[in-house]
């Protein structure tokens, strides 16, 4: 009856976003609830560098937006406030490490392939061709070199 009487006192418009924010506060403890119950040594040695970076950037994130909210609700305009230098600087970092998964993520060249790639793709059968004579011509020589000795000891 009392949660009944707290959604009578607001005016509707107010009591669903009440309402919204109360369940996003519940997520959010949650959620907190479950990097807590471990250790954050244990936590932080399963993880690899990358991903240790990341959860120190989701947690000083999240850690500064409870506060950001915190002096919304004190009647502190949080924009005039340290608070949002920090948030600022927070999401630089994120943004480079998004930069760093994304470069891991990136396709990479393999040059060898590429390489025979292009020179498959630049084929000219003339050039082919002439290597294919050049070499015919020069067994040809030898061949008509030897046969033409015969035929002079045979005179």
């Amino acid at each position: 009856m009392a949660a009944k009487s707290r959604a009578e006192d607001y005016p509707h418009e107010i009591s669903e976003q009440l309402t919204g924010f109360d369940s996003s506060v519940s997520s959010v403890k949650t959620m907190i609830e479950k990097l807590m119950s471990m250790p954050r040594n244990d936590l932080l040695e399963k993880l690899d560098p990358l991903d240790q970076a990341k959860l120190d950037l989701m947690s000083a994130y999240t850690l500064n937006s409870l506060f950001w909210m915190y002096l919304v609700t004190q009647g502190v305009n949080p924009r005039e406030h340290g608070i949002k230098q920090e948030l600022e600087r927070i999401r630089t970092y994120m943004n480079k490490v998004k930069e760093i998964t994304d470069r891991k993520k990136a396709a990479r060249l393999n040059k060898g392939a590429a390489a025979r790639f292009v020179r498959n793709a630049l084929y000219n059968p003339d050039e082919k061709d002439s290597g294919k004579k050049a070499a015919s011509k020069k067994a040809a020589d030898t061949q008509s070199d030897a046969p033409e000795t015969k035929r002079a000891k045979q005179s």
